[in-house]
């Protein structure tokens, strides 16, 4: 048995499992290279605060929009998503991965929802309409714009409705208040479940934790023993970290948490080392060993909004005008 404290929480990654054949296992690696690149851009200015971040939600808004993008819009959505969504194959093995994750009745509750406002009077192609009614629970609705109280106020009822009532007051007026403003792509993902091996709240106890500034803070702190996937592995450049995987109830989604092997060792080291094929080797490698687990407390809320994504060169999709097909004119989104 091994004594292990887990001081810093990296990375949640939900993988799909559908499919063994070499286009399903290529798709599998975009999606978590697009995930991984997500979340290192928004992390680059965030290295000295908490970071959750959901890409699912993300690329199910992108997604959404290729179906109906044309020209510079679409090239820039294929190149981030790093496939097309009018591919029947693609479409399938998102669709299926989507209601694997989603559909368990005995593992973790996990809703995804996209929703597409549109200005009331603009036309859409029937064809849009129909992509949009069918893709991963998502649905259209006119709206003004012009009015941003009650545009505010409806998308804020969407987003609760499809949060098991979460927060209320996600979508600010200064956000919609846009004269030029036609079209807006909201997406949730609500995630809600128990550890396979429960920490037990009398366990919970105020223990030493050190700050990316090397300062010494108590923190409640979780802890168990269990039997867990652990492994130890080294970047390139010969820095070593330890990888334990820890699953939520059923098994079908866990969370991964790295630690640093040197204290002088700092997060930004292992993350910039992070890519699909390194998770791939994490996940294969992993041995199960009885240890003592160590969890701080942890939470975090951030608002990341699209232009803070183009600031930070995530990708270039949001110009001031999208092109969309079956229409001369450009929309603003």
């Amino acid at each position: 048995m091994l004594p292990l404290v887990f001081t810093v929480l990296v990375l949640y990654s939900c993988f799909l499992t559908s499919g063994s054949c070499d286009l399903y296992d290529e798709l599998k690696e975009l999606k978590t290279e697009f995930d991984i690149n997500l979340y290192q851009r928004l992390a680059e200015p965030e290295n000295r605060t908490n970071l959750i971040v959901a890409p699912a939600s993300v690329s199910i808004s992108l997604g959404l929009l290729q179906f109906g993008a044309r020209g510079n819009t679409f090239m820039q959505l294929e190149n981030a998503l790093g496939y097309n969504i009018h591919d029947p194959k693609v479409q399938d093995f998102l669709h299926t991965g989507y209601e694997e994750v989603t559909n368990s009745s005995q593992g973790p509750v996990v809703q995804l929802a996209c929703a597409l406002f549109v200005q009331a009077g603009v036309h859409l192609s029937p064809d849009f309409i129909e992509h949009t009614a069918l893709w991963a629970n998502s649905s259209l609705q006119k709206i003004n714009f012009s009015e941003p109280n009650s545009t505010a106020a409806q998308i804020n009822e969407w987003v609760t409705g499809n949060t098991e009532g979460g927060e209320a007051d996600c979508i600010h007026l200064d956000t919609v208040g846009s004269p030029l403003t036609q079209m807006a792509v909201v997406s949730t993902m609500y995630f809600k479940s128990t550890w396979q091996k429960k920490f037990s709240f009398t366990d919970t106890q105020s223990l030493p934790f050190t700050t990316a500034e090397g300062v010494t803070l108590k923190v409640p702190t979780m802890y168990h023993m269990a039997e867990v996937n652990y492994g130890q592995f080294h970047t390139a450049s010969l820095e070593r970290f330890s990888v334990a995987e820890l699953p939520y109830l059923g098994e079908t989604v866990s969370m991964f948490v790295v630690l640093p092997s040197d204290r002088r060792t700092s997060l930004t080291q292992i993350e910039s080392h992070l890519s699909a094929k390194i998770i791939t080797v994490w996940a294969n490698s992993l041995k199960r060993m009885k240890m003592d687990i160590f969890l701080p407390s942890y939470g975090a809320i951030k608002k990341i909004s699209n232009s803070y994504l183009q600031s930070r060169q995530t990708f270039s999709l949001f110009p001031k005008a999208c092109q969309y097909r079956d229409k001369q004119e450009s929309y603003h989104l």
